[in-house]
Parts: C-alpha cells; sequence; structure tokens
C-alpha cells in the first residue's frame, strides 16, 4: 500500500520518543527520572472532576455544536476580555481538542502550497511539521541564547518575503521559558502591520509567569493587530487538564468559519463532558491554579541553581512556562566511556541508557547545542536527577 507523500514527510515527536522510550524503562523496573515531556504532574482540581461526573449524569453526553457549547465559549470570551482586554463574540472562538488541534485547524485554513510561515527557533516540535502539512514552508529564524532566544525586530523583517503570511509567536515559549515584554511584542507588531501579514499568537502557558512578569498577548495592541492575530489557548496547562484534550482558537470571524467548518468534516465537536468540566474550570475557583504556579515557582528555582552549579553549563532563566533550556555545548567532542559526544542527541541517549535520566534534546526543537528539562516533578525528583547528571558529566572526559 502506497502512502501519500504527506504521510512520508511527517516527522514523529522527538519529545514522545524520549517519553516513550523512559516509560518502557519504568516498565522493565529501570528507576529513570523523566524531565521529559511537558505535562504538569498535579491533579487537576476536584471541582473541575465533579463537574464532568454531573454532566454525564445529566446525560450531557451527545453531540455539541462544532465549535464548543455556547457556555464554554462565552466562558472564554469573558476570560481573554477579563485578562488581556480582549473582546471576542462567541461566534469568533472555535473549541478543539486541545490547543494542538487549534493550532493544526488555523494552519490549514490560513496557509497553503507556496506560503511561508515564519517560525523562530528554537521552536515547539509540531510548529514545523503542521506547517509542513499545509503545504507551505517554513522559514526558520535562528533566535540567539543572549537575546534570550526572543525574536527582534531586525531578524523578523529579514525573514520576511512577499510569499510570507503568517509568524508563529510563543510566549511563554516552549521549550526555552522566554516571555515577550511589552516593549518588545510592540516593536513586533509595527513590522507585522507594516509587511501585512498574519501571526499565530500560542499562549498555552500564559499562566506560569515568575519573576513579577506579565504576559501580553500580542493581538492587545490596536484593532488592526487582533485582526491580524489568531489566539491559541487551552485549558491544558492551566488547569492540569492535558488528557481532556480542550483548546480553543479565537480569530477574526471568517477564519474561525473556515476552522468551524473544517473541524465539521475532521472531528466534530471535542467531548461533550471535557467541555463541561472546562466551563467549570475557567468559571471557578483559580486558587488551586495559583497554588500550582507557585509550586512550579520553587521547582524552577531549585533547577536553575542546581544547573549554575554543573561546569559547563549556561541557562537563560525562563521568564514563563515549566522549562529549562540549558547549553550542553562544551561537552561536544569530549567522550564518555569511549562514546563520542558530538551534539545533545548523542548527550540525552547516554544520559537515558547510563544515568537513567529523561531529557530532550535540542534538535527536536531546532539546536542541538541545547538539552530540554521538564520541571514538572517533585523536588525530590528534580534533585535527584540533577544529582544523576552532574555525576555523568564530571566523568566526561
Amino acid at each position: 500500500m502506497k502512502l501519500a507523500n504527506r504521510a512520508l514527510n511527517i516527522s514523529p515527536s522527538p519529545t514522545m520518543a524520549i517519553d516513550t522510550e523512559a516509560k518502557q524503562l519504568l516498565a522493565s523496573g529501570v528507576n529513570v527520572i523523566s524531565f521529559g515531556a511537558g505535562e504538569p504532574d498535579l491533579d487537576t482540581p476536584d471541582y473541575i472532576k465533579e463537574a464532568a461526573v454531573i454532566a454525564i449524569w445529566a446525560g450531557k453526553t451527545k453531540y455539541t455544536p462544532v465549535a464548543g457549547i455556547l457556555p464554554l465559549r462565552e466562558a472564554i470570551c469573558r476570560k481573554l476580555e477579563s485578562d488581556q482586554g480582549l473582546k471576542y463574540e462567541p461566534e469568533q472562538i472555535v473549541v478543539s481538542a486541545g490547543a494542538k488541534h487549534s493550532l493544526y485547524n488555523t494552519m490549514q485554513v490560513l496557509v497553503q502550497d507556496g506560503d511561508e510561515v515564519i517560525l523562530p527557533a528554537p521552536y515547539w516540535v509540531s510548529y514545523l511539521e503542521q506547517i509542513k502539512l499545509a503545504g507551505a514552508t517554513p522559514t526558520v529564524v535562528n533566535t540567539r541564547e543572549e537575546n534570550g532566544f526572543k525574536l527582534t525586530p531586525s531578524e523578523l523583517e529579514g525573514a520576511i518575503t512577499p510569499r510570507t503570511r503568517l509568524l508563529i509567536l510563543n510566549s511563554p515559549s516552549n521549550p526555552t521559558g522566554a516571555v515577550y515584554t511589552g516593549a518588545e511584542l510592540a516593536l513586533l507588531k509595527d513590522v507585522i502591520l507594516k509587511y501585512d501579514f498574519s501571526v499565530i499568537s500560542d499562549e498555552i502557558y500564559e499562566s506560569f509567569i515568575y519573576n513579577g512578569l506579565k504576559h501580553i498577548s500580542i493581538a492587545s495592541f490596536s484593532p488592526e493587530m487582533k485582526e491580524r492575530t489568531i489566539v491559541i489557548n487551552g485549558v491544558s496547562k492551566a488547569y492540569s487538564m492535558t488528557g481532556w484534550r480542550i483548546g480553543y482558537a479565537a480569530s477574526v470571524p471568517q477564519v474561525a468559519k473556515a476552522m468551524t467548518d473544517l473541524q465539521g468534516h475532521s472531528t466534530s465537536n471535542p467531548t461533550s463532558i471535557a467541555q463541561e468540566a472546562s466551563v467549570a474550570a475557567l468559571n471557578g475557583d483559580q486558587g488551586p491554579q495559583r497554588q500550582m504556579v507557585a509550586e512550579y515557582t520553587r521547582r524552577r528555582n531549585c533547577i536553575l541553581e542546581r544547573l549554575s552549579g554543573i561546569p559547563g553549563i549556561t541557562c537563560i532563566t525562563p521568564g514563563g512556562a515549566f522549562y529549562a533550556f540549558p547549553n550542553v555545548k562544551s561537552y561536544f567532542g569530549r567522550s564518555y566511556k569511549g562514546r563520542l559526544i558530538r551534539s545533545a542527541t548523542d548527550l540525552a541517549k547516554i544520559l537515558l541508557e547510563e544515568a537513567h535520566v529523561a531529557v530532550i534534546p535540542g534538535a527536536a526543537f531546532g539546536n542541538d547545542d541545547y538539552i530540554r528539562l521538564s520541571y514538572v516533578c517533585s523536588i525530590k525528583k528534580i534533585n535527584e536527577g540533577l544529582d544523576r547528571i552532574s555525576a555523568l558529566l564530571g566523568s566526561i572526559k
């Protein structure tokens, strides 16, 4: 059976591959410390679970409108207005099976063969594949560690061609934790308006902000910028609801309609019960969410302190999300037990096989001089994992 070219050109997710291998080792009895997948380890708050149970017993187990139930879209509108000053109507909101699905829908309706999409690197792994699946060409712009891995106006302008249709902006960022300030976004906004293209603003980590920083959506700068922006968000990270699969997109009416039409011929509506639970999440007590951010602040500070004590490692301070992205290039060209380390991919394999620590090599994100460590595990596991990493790196010749 012959596969379509689009299927042949898909690269498997390295983050999921590492996570799968780590879980296989765990299942075989190996004590693996995983800094792999970006999935909050804290449980979904009880009041959200209770809302799902009530929905089941109330018989809310049938098809819903393709774009999501009205109470959820209304709750999303209230959230966007109260948090970002962005006013949308429910018909401008499309609820999907996770933010990844929202991104896929957006890409499918906005770009096509011959179009170019500007993608700052390091980038989340699925952006690149989704651009290719839509038939467009990714224009990867390598950002710099000394700039906090944030795209500058000159870097953006230098990547623009007559075929540019879209920029993907992720703040707070996966994998770097970078958070764009209002001043930085304002300068990017000027370039975007000058050349008149659209922006996907992936804001899924907006709740996880540290050091007194504030999350700002680029859509909030002006009506003109809002018209060119598709805001992507969801409940997965903020409420530890990854498995519930609820994400959403906010955009102008014609884009929202196109995404709804596309979704109507693929998945139809996201799960009815998860939608009801998401209404409770957005409308309910935000205390558990604040407690989760406080806990991740402690973990972030712990992992940064431990990394700073390892010779040859540099790591920017992540302003948001829950990832550290240390530079490990100083270990390249050296060996561990006769195994030459040429890249972060080589180092990640050695860490998993020899130290039983799972990290994601930077190749997954467009820069193999780095590894990503997700600190969605306990302080105890963070310390044990960094003990193992430090010991192994100290044995590299």
